[in-house]
């Protein structure tokens, strides 16, 4: 057979550049010449519902009908679309690339093939152009309105309403009414009106592409999302539905899903006749038989839904496309079919390499003209941005973190857990997990992370993404665990939907794709566009320091009025006066910063230029919004001054309740309350010493002449008067609140909580005995010092040994004596006992601290109190100082962050009250770019610091953290040369092999973040305070 020699076009003999499309070909490859022969006619209907006609000739493969579609659409994310359309028996088939598309489309005038998504990817931010989002946007429209895409009443409204938006615009009453009766996205629309325009009421300001990006967002999480059922039976008859996603095979039965079979575990993928056939990987802990087998409807029905696996699995699993099969010499066994096209990891380079231009395009539904985002430009690995991080927007912390996929060549066992979140109106909690951090339940170890990273990330860029307010951010990972569809979301509760893989493994969010997803990079241009438009000088950051900590101590604040006195409302085990104490305090308190945050938020807009731009230089201030509020806060004063009273009534019912005991257990267990829940209670008080400090910083940058100097002067002197007639009193509290926390980390005491005791420190130290150095845990008041080991018990407490009465005692140094770094002996009147630090600035702060608590045990008249349990003999539970490898050094996804006792235990480390203190005063949230050693990419997530802890969140909108990071040990430094970090504003923490870089905004943000993080992770020799102050008394 020879060559078909190709036909010169009227554009080639003109020289024109040849137009290759939306090819699937490396760089540097032609394209396949086009088969000559008679044209025909192809009927293509879009997802707008319009229909084009396409001419391609007779014996040109589907690819070319398929590049000459997205040609016309200008798509260049043509790779996730196909053609589908009915075949001789009436059975929709997708068009194949490679055959003729005249062997497949028998009748071209009598069919009309439609252009719809073929593959779902896991996450819509890594559709990289505003037009594809579109599209799937459209897809999803097109789902509901025939029912395949099935949910409850609360997420269709949410979905409409976001779908209405991107239509008309912001909310009207009279023309959202006419609207939907115009349009019908559902069948039985009119009962979910009311509640539709409910939720469309709340959309206000958002652009067509932003509400694209929500209904993707809320879509993806829906366990029907992308899904089409393939009818099938099993070995006993049962009627189920087959279906295939990114993850793998699903099972479903109606339309929930039963079972799931990750890529990772298939080992085969055939059929014969009727039978559809899945042969597994050998698993030990499996109950699956080595082959599961599925009868279909007939052998067509089987080996289209073979091809649709197969294709799957080649897109979202393999690095490139698959080459042809040599063909056989004498016959053929088995099918010849393969997938042809690009991989989704191939679109996503190609797309990164591309640079494309700007390209406006048409919304059927929407007057507003959409213009495509900008994909990043070639670029080096590291790619040089100017100073203001490229994915910071200014005016708005609502950018949702993009979230990527893994993609494997081979299939990686890589094991994944489940530790998904989004904002109201949705929220699931996951099943419980008794994690354990002693090592019995316990994260991967880094090495393996950052391992796993490194294979599952392939550097994809994410163009600029829109504005996510109120946006719900994903599950990280894809596990077996997926939506209720007929159960969320709702105002409190919404399911999540895999993402990856449904591994029942559970691993360290390190390797997961949203914990491990590199952020967008924006080209050079976007850049300066971003830096002209928004504010850079320090009172503006300083200002927006106001409002991410505002937005962080509001949801701190719903922890209490929301969460909790919901959970209260559906449990009989609170007294009503002390509910009536609890949220009669806090709902005011509420009230209030909801709109004190508003106003911030507002002052922003002006500042920014995002609103009002001609009057925007009379808005560039913020002491007269702060005045106003703090002066208005003076009211509030009384609410404040009941939270002594609040703390001390609650653990009063919890000591005398065993039923509020369990009930507040089982609440701090759950993911919204990330912190203890006493500590929530105390937030009042911290937000007054987080305005001081504010206005602090605010009065010193402005020069007296400066507009705003009066009014933010006149603000401190306001919030320093209130600071200092509630300051005693929160120290009082917070050593009340930390020894009833101490009480639940400590077995062996019952009498630990008694008035005029205070709390020093704690820590880790080493107690020589008998048996050699063994690690303990020692915790110092101002009467005794109690020394303990870590139990083996599930919520990791600490078993009392031993205590010593300061009073009367001496301290000894004991290294020449002993022969141990670091070593002293402590002389009590009973009993001596000889302990020795890592380092010599650790067993520094101990002598001073110690030597402090003795001086007020000499000055009290009262002796210690005897404790009320007996405490074993030390040489009954022998621990080594070795037995502490089992430390959570990195990231931590769990339910609930590991208490600090157990974290200084791990690390090595102590804390004292003097700390506690400074940690209550230095907490920060805001946008960080998060990067790992070993990784290329940014990825941008809200960060909350506090309680020495890093929490990460896809948005502030989220109401519990994705994962935390416990800083005590860290080291805080720059990035050296060596590094390549090339970034600006960019501070690293590094604990052993642990190594994380995170990237600011500007200079204020980034001193900030330096200033408060050192204050966890290198606390200095310190006078204390506490050595100044009168006993605590209840």
């Amino acid at each position: 057979m020879g060559e078909t020699e190709q036909r010169p076009t009227a554009g080639s003999r003109l020289g024109a550049q040849e137009n290759a499309g939306i090819s699937t070909l490396e760089h540097g490859q032609k394209p396949p010449l086009t088969p000559p022969g008679k044209l025909i006619s192809i009927k293509i209907q879009m997802l707008d519902d319009t229909q084009e006609t396409f001419e391609v000739p007779q014996r040109a493969p589907g690819k070319v009908l398929h590049d000459a579609v997205c040609n016309h659409l200008n798509l260049v994310e043509g790779d996730y679309f196909g053609l589908e359309f009915p075949d001789h028996k009436k059975m929709m088939v997708w068009l194949d690339l490679l055959k003729p598309v005249m062997k497949q489309i028998r009748r071209p005038k009598h069919v009309v093939v439609k252009f719809v998504v073929k593959f779902f990817p896991p996450d819509h931010a890594q559709l990289q152009e505003e037009l594809t989002r579109y599209l799937f946007a459209l897809q999803v429209k097109q789902d509901l309105a025939q029912g395949r895409l099935t949910c409850n009443d609360t997420s269709t409204a949410l979905l409409i309403s976001h779908i209405v938006q991107s239509e008309i615009g912001d909310f009207d009453e009279t023309i959202d009414r006419e609207h939907l009766a115009k349009n019908k996205y559902i069948p039985q629309q009119e009962a979910l009106e009311d509640k539709i325009m409910e939720f469309h009421r709340n959309h206000m300001g958002q652009t067509p592409a932003e509400s694209d990006f929500q209904l993707l967002e809320i879509a993806r999480r829906l366990e029907m999302y992308g899904i089409r059922l393939h009818p099938a039976k099993d070995r006993e008859g049962t009627k189920i539905n087959l279906a295939v996603a990114n993850t793998g095979i699903l099972v479903f039965q109606g339309h929930t899903k039963i079972n799931a079979f990750n890529w990772a575990k298939v080992r085969k993928l055939s059929f014969k006749r009727k039978r559809f056939l899945i042969k597994l990987r050998p698993d030990v802990n499996s109950s699956f038989q080595d082959t599961l087998e599925f009868l279909m409807a007939s052998r067509d029905f089987c080996k289209s839904f073979w091809k649709i696996c197969v294709e799957h699995h080649a897109f979202f699993r393999l690095f490139e496309e698959p080459k042809p099969k040599p063909k056989p010499v004498l016959f053929s066994r088995g099918s010849s079919f393969r997938f042809s096209g690009r991989t989704q990891k191939q679109v996503l380079d190609y797309v990164k390499e591309g640079g494309h231009k700007k390209v406006q395009f048409e919304r059927k539904h929407s007057k507003i003209r959409s213009i495509r985002s900008l994909t990043v430009q070639p670029s080096e690995q590291h790619t040089e941005v100017p100073k203001q991080s490229s994915s910071f927007a200014y005016g708005d912390d609502n950018d949702a973190a993009a979230v990527q996929s893994c993609q494997q060549g081979k299939e990686l066992k890589a094991s994944v857990e489940d530790t998904g979140q989004h904002k109201s109106p949705s929220l699931k909690k996951s099943p419980k997990e008794g994690r354990k951090v002693d090592g019995a339940v316990v994260s991967a170890v880094e090495e393996e992370e950052e391992a796993a990273t490194d294979r599952m990330q392939q550097n994809r860029p994410q163009s600029q993404q829109p504005s996510t307010a109120g946006s719900l951010t994903g599950s990280p990972h894809l596990s077996e665990l997926s939506i209720n569809s007929q159960g969320g979301p709702s105002v409190a509760n919404m399911s999540l939907s895999p993402n990856l893989s449904p591994d029942a493994k559970q691993s360290s969010p390190l390797i997961s794709p949203l914990l491990n997803d590199p952020s967008c990079i924006r080209t050079e241009e976007e850049e300066e566009v971003k830096k002209k438009r928004f504010p850079t000088e320090k009172a503006y950051f300083i200002a927006k320091e106001v409002a991410t900590t505002e937005r962080t101590y509001l949801k701190d604040l719903e922890v209490i009025t929301s969460w909790f006195q919901s959970a209260v409302s559906k449990e009989d085990c609170m007294p009503e006066t002390l509910k009536s104490l609890i949220f009669s305090n806090f709902e005011p308190l509420h009230k209030f910063h909801t709109g004190f945050l508003k106003e911030i938020e507002q002052r922003l807009a002006l500042w920014e230029g995002r609103s009002n731009a001609h009057i925007k230089g009379g808005h560039q201030r913020i002491g007269d919004v702060m005045l106003k509020n703090i002066q208005s806060m003076k009211q509030l004063t009384i609410h404040l001054w009941k939270h002594d009273e609040i703390l001390t009534e609650l653990e009063n019912g919890i000591k005398n309740s065993r039923k509020l005991e369990t009930f507040c257990r089982d609440f701090e267990l759950q993911k919204v309350c990330y912190l203890p829940l006493n500590t929530f209670l105390l937030r009042p008080l911290h937000r007054l010493m987080h305005y001081k400090q504010i206005m602090e910083r605010l009065c010193k940058h402005y020069p007296p002449n400066h507009t705003d100097f009066r009014d933010s002067r006149a603000a401190l002197a306001e919030i320093t008067e209130m600071v200092a007639q509630l300051h005693g009193n929160m120290i009082k509290m917070e050593n009340f609140q930390k020894l009833h926390e101490l009480k639940k980390d400590l077995i062996g005491i019952d009498n630990l909580v008694i008035p005029g005791r205070e709390f020093i420190r704690l820590g880790s130290l080493s107690k020589l005995s008998g048996k050699g150095l063994q690690q303990r845990m020692f915790f110092l008041f101002n009467d005794i010092l109690l020394y303990t080991s870590r139990g083996l018990t599930a919520s990791n407490q600490f078993k009392v040994h031993g205590h010593l009465p300061l009073y009367g005692m001496t301290i000894e140094d004991s290294e020449e004596e002993w022969g141990v770094p670091h070593c002293l002996t402590l002389r009590g009147q009973q009993q001596s006992i000889i302990i020795a630090a890592s380092t010599r600035a650790e067993m520094d702060k101990w002598i001073e601290d110690i030597q402090m608590a003795i001086d007020l045990a000499e000055k009290s008249s009262d002796p210690a109190p005897e404790l009320l349990a007996s405490s074993p003999p030390d040489n009954k539970d022998p621990l080594s100082v070795s037995d502490c490898t089992s430390l959570p050094a990195g990231l931590i996804s769990d339910q609930r962050p590991v208490s600090i006792s157990c974290i200084c235990w791990y690390r090595m480390q102590s804390l004292s009250f003097y700390d506690i203190l400074q940690s209550d005063e230095n907490q920060l949230s805001g946008n960080l770019l998060r990067k790992f050693k070993n990784s290329n990419g940014w990825q941008k997530l809200w960060v909350v610091f506090t309680n020495f802890c890093m929490f990460f969140y896809k948005s502030h909108q989220d109401n519990h953290p994705l994962a935390s990071l416990p800083l005590l040990g860290y080291s805080l430094t720059i990035p050296s040369e060596s590094e390549n970090i090339h970034k600006d504003y960019v501070f690293k923490l590094h604990f052993k092999s642990h190594v994380y870089y995170f990237r600011a905004e500007s200079e204020y943000t980034f001193e900030r973040w330096m200033e408060v993080i050192r204050s966890a992770t290198s606390s200095a020799l310190r006078t204390r305070a506490l050595s100044h102050r009168e006993p605590h008394t209840y």
